[in-house]
């Protein structure tokens, strides 16, 4: 028991570390100069499918990051707070006004049943306890409620990218080999979930763009992203580099 805590805990502080670092690009990355480009595509899907859910009701944010994402989901949202590790993070997120908290995925410090809606995104695969961070995510959603739980899928263009290329550099220091990274696949996701969220649809982010560099190209770019909306909400979702499970807690 002992062991697995200090396992738990060292992976926590080398997630932190990580992200701390990471900071400062994913500032840089995220706010291209073109709102067109890579991040936005992603980012407006993921941002989309919370307010189809979320829209008037209060939604947690596990994972905030900057902020970038419940900067947009404060608009439309009744209310809208976030948690993650990383302090060098949550600085960035409560210089925009934004309502956060530092914790962890597994142990989010609010009461049962506190949100509408409870999202994460790029987060759960750098998780190693998924089936804990899942439980945590539903305890806190009201029933009837939704989880939006995305995925890394190993059925992805970006999975392939992934694995035939080298890690990618973060900072000075650190590449992305450095953080534990898990890929599960969209079968694995029923069995992996807590007896009170169901499995009621999925949306697929980054299904056919082949890399971030592809944005890059006007043309390209234009064509990529009606693709990727069009296929979203499709069972071309299945093939997403990230897999949204949109989840249904079950009412009591």
């Amino acid at each position: 028991m002992a062991a697995a805590h200090d396992r738990h805990d060292a992976h926590h502080h080398a997630t932190r570390a990580y992200y701390d670092d990471f900071a400062d690009r994913y500032e840089r990355e995220r706010r291209p100069n073109r709102p067109d480009g890579y991040h936005a595509l992603i980012d407006d899907l993921e941002v989309e499918l919370v307010e189809r859910h979320g829209e008037g009701r209060d939604v947690l944010e596990c994972g905030v990051g900057t902020g970038l994402l419940l900067e947009r989901i404060r608009r439309f949202a009744r209310s809208a707070k976030g948690i993650d590790l990383s302090p060098g993070m949550l600085e960035r997120a409560r210089a925009r006004g934004l309502d956060v908290r530092e914790a962890s995925v597994t142990a989010i410090p609010f009461p049962d049943a506190s949100f509408d809606v409870t999202c994460s995104f790029k987060v759960l695969a750098h998780v190693p306890a998924i089936g804990k961070a899942l439980a945590e995510m539903a305890r806190v959603t009201r029933p009837g409620g939704v989880v939006l739980a995305e995925f890394y899928n190993p059925l992805s263009v970006r999975a392939l990218v992934k694995r035939l290329g080298p890690a990618g550099v973060i900072s000075h220091a650190k590449r992305e080999s450095d953080v534990y990274t898990r890929f599960d696949a969209p079968w694995v996701v029923p069995r992996i979930l807590p007896p009170t969220l169901t499995l009621e649809g999925a949306r697929g982010v980054r299904i056919v763009t082949p890399t971030a560099g592809a944005m890059r190209v006007p043309v390209l770019r234009e064509a990529l992203r009606r693709v990727e909306w069009r296929l979203a909400d499709t069972r071309a979702a299945f093939f997403g580099g990230f897999y949204v499970a949109i989840l249904r807690k079950t009412v009591a």
